[in-house]
């Protein structure tokens, strides 16, 4: 029986694999032996038809298979003549912790291009900064076995029972127990149905509805003063510029009434153990950090964090968003959650043995769009991920894309949307073809294992990166021949991190979990070891309906299509369950625009057009429409305005309009 851990979303189910099915571990304590339908099926997406077996380069227009040896001696001569500044990783949420760790440090240490981004800007990245700003440190303060000791759980932009399977069935165990229930979210899903309580607020008025509650809270005299005084930062400055926002005006944008929000305080002030939950509801948009630290606030002034059953909990997208997080795979940090300042440079550089590391952040995944238009971008190598699918507007995407001389594509399928813009395809092993660790968002990390063999000519992502790094003439400094010794020197990195908060270095066996006494006495990782509180209001710098376009376009995901349906979309057992391509419509704004249930309809932005099949519910409001992450166009709608501090993309607050093609 081989035990492992699964390559989906952020729960990171234990997994046991028998030689014929996986199955839930029953020991394993996030899963308890649960496992969703993309779970138990993921062994079959290891030989599917979509598989990528051989390195491929293009020419005259089309792939021909060429020999490892003379791709990577090929891409390795394009970097050596290329500026630093000019070469581009892009990672993944889908790679293992050594391959992160390898790509980061052949990146940022020894070619010296800091431009090493990953996916998880686009789900993550507004989480991270507001962990920074309000704790000193990207660190999630709540586990998923506390919502065991909650009396409230309150889930806000966060369709669990979809994204997080087994997660969610945990939480209808607690609500059997007792656990209450509030689900903010615009749209009504499987997840608010399960509620005690569903607001269902305007799009964009989350800052306003927490804003709202800690205006209250202090009014009402519910605030922990004590453990403000000890533990926080600029409370008296956040109490009076919130007193000046006005309850009525934010009331009337969070489209609430004054009985939802009654309902609402009364179930907070009733429920002592508290902790709230969020996902890309907060955090794609272009005030995601704002979004952040409204809710954090909610908790820092409440004394609900760091004790069991209270919190803020950031429900992680990916199965190893976090350990990318960790090893530094975002263009904004350095390595071991370290940033760009002179010290920790040089801290990175005594243990890499390296020198030359820029002091400024890397391009994020916008930004790499915008400075390949500009002809700045010479070489993006790509690893287990489509930026064409997953990046917004598009078009603007295709464009940039275009015009870059390399690139290349590592990944273990060929049915990417970027696959047609890339010069090489490198073949890489895919889960369940290799071992490594990853942290799930309990901040667990797990060792995966190999539950079948290598296909013949497939590299684990962490041994091309080995590969290119040997070429580029770095073999003693990239000398590694297993995982284990790949990860064992991140351990001994770990140690350099901010009071060594990250101590993986304590790791034996095979799971651990990072940070377990942290924060536990309310000591932050800030200067003054205080949490800081920071006043944000809703600036509504969203792009704006209009008569030409009058819908809000909201994206998510489904239960049981991972993203772009990759790998699900082609299991039978998969298929049954929900189509991959439609536009939710609400029944009157169906009416409005002679549209019925099944008709075709045209669904346009400023940006581009997309045609999908209309399902009408009242799940959506009105003058809102949901379109799917499973639809592999969507983002020919969607704009790429992004945080100004995190650089997320403002993904669901798109204007669109929609039209009915089937009764022209």
């Amino acid at each position: 029986m081989i035990k492992s851990v699964c390559g989906y979303c952020g729960v990171g189910c234990g997994i046991e694999f028998d030689t014929s099915k996986l199955i839930g571990d029953i020991s394993y304590p996030t899963n308890e032996g649960l496992l969703c339908a993309k779970g138990a099926s993921e062994l079959h997406t290891i030989e599917t038809s979509s598989r990528l077996l051989r390195p491929q380069i293009k020419q005259d227009g089309k792939f021909n298979t060429i020999d490892w040896d003379t791709s990577i001696k090929y891409i390795s001569s394009k970097i050596k003549k290329s500026e630093p500044e000019r070469v581009v990783f892009y990672l993944s949420g889908q790679l293992l912790t050594e391959d992160y760790y390898i790509a980061n440090k052949l990146a940022k240490g020894f070619i010296n291009t800091n431009n090493v981004d990953t996916n998880s800007r686009t789900c993550m990245a507004s989480a991270v900064v507001a962990h920074k700003k309000a704790f000193g440190v990207d660190y999630v303060p709540v586990r998923m076995r506390d919502i065991k000791k909650a009396n409230l759980l309150i889930l806000v932009g966060s369709n669990a029972a979809e994204a997080h399977v087994v997660f969610f069935n945990k939480i209808k165990k607690e609500l059997k127990r007792g656990l209450k229930l509030v689900v903010i979210d615009p749209r009504v899903t499987p997840t608010t149905k399960a509620a005690h309580l569903h607001l269902q607020i305007n799009v964009g008025s989350d800052i306003d509805f927490f804003n709202l509650v800690c205006q209250r809270l202090i009014t009402d005299e519910k605030i922990d003063s004590n453990y403000i005084e000890k533990y926080t930062n600029n409370f008296e400055t956040y109490k009076n510029k919130l007193s000046r926002e006005a309850k009525t005006k934010m009331l009337k944008r969070t489209g609430l009434s004054k009985e939802q929000f009654e309902e609402f305080i009364t179930m907070f002030y009733e429920n002592e153990n508290i902790i709230s939950a969020w996902t890309m509801g907060l955090n794609q948009s272009v005030q995601g950090v704002d979004k952040n630290l409204s809710l954090i606030n909610m908790h820092l002034i409440t004394g609900k964090i760091n004790k069991e059953g209270n919190g803020p909990f950031s429900l992680t997208g990916q199965p190893n968003a976090m350990g990318g997080r960790e090893v530094g795979g975002l263009a904004t940090t350095l390595a071991v959650h370290l940033d760009f300042e002179a010290e920790s440079i040089k801290k990175v550089e005594e243990f890499w043995k390296t020198s030359g590391i820029k002091n400024k952040r890397g391009l994020t995944s916008c930004e790499i769009v915008d400075e390949a238009l500009k002809g700045n971008v010479e070489v993006l190598i790509i690893s287990h991920t489509d930026p064409i699918y997953h990046l917004p507007n598009r078009a603007k995407v295709e464009k940039a894309f275009r015009n870059i001389p390399l690139i290349v594509e590592i990944n273990a399928y060929e049915n990417s949307e970027t696959s047609e813009f890339s010069h090489i395809r490198l073949p890489a092993s895919p889960w369940g073809e290799k071992d490594g660790t990853q942290t799930n968002m309990d901040r667990t990390i797990t060792k995966q294992k190999k539950v079948t063999r290598t296909s013949i000519d497939c590299k684990p992502d962490w041994e091309v990166f080995k590969l290119i790094a040997w070429e580029l003439g770095f073999k003693k400094s990239f000398d590694y021949s297993t995982v284990e010794d790949i990860f064992n020197e991140f351990k001994e990195m770990t140690k350099i991190s901010k009071k060594r908060h990250l101590d993986m270095h304590n790791m034996k066996g095979e799971t651990f979990i990072w940070g377990e006494k942290l924060f536990k006495d309310n000591k932050f990782l800030t200067q003054n070891e205080k949490a800081n509180l920071h006043f944000v209001k809703n600036e509504n710098l969203s792009e704006k309906t209009s008569k030409e376009f009058p819908f809000i376009l909201l994206t998510g995901r489904t239960r049981d299509q991972w993203h772009s349906g990759t790998k699900t979309a082609l299991l039978d057992n998969l298929k049954k369950f929900k189509a991959l391509e439609y536009v939710e419509i609400h029944p009157n704004d169906a009416k409005n625009l002679e549209i019925e249930d099944g008709d075709m309809v045209d669904v346009t932005s400023v940006r581009g057009e997309i045609t999908l099949e209309a399902k009408i519910t009242p799940d959506v409001k009105e003058k809102t429409v949901f379109i799917p992450v499973s639809v592999r166009k969507i983002n020919y709608l969607t704009l790429d305005l992004v945080d100004k501090e995190s650089f997320e993309p403002d993904y669901n607050h798109s204007a669109v309009r929609v039209k009915s093609i089937t009764r022209l």
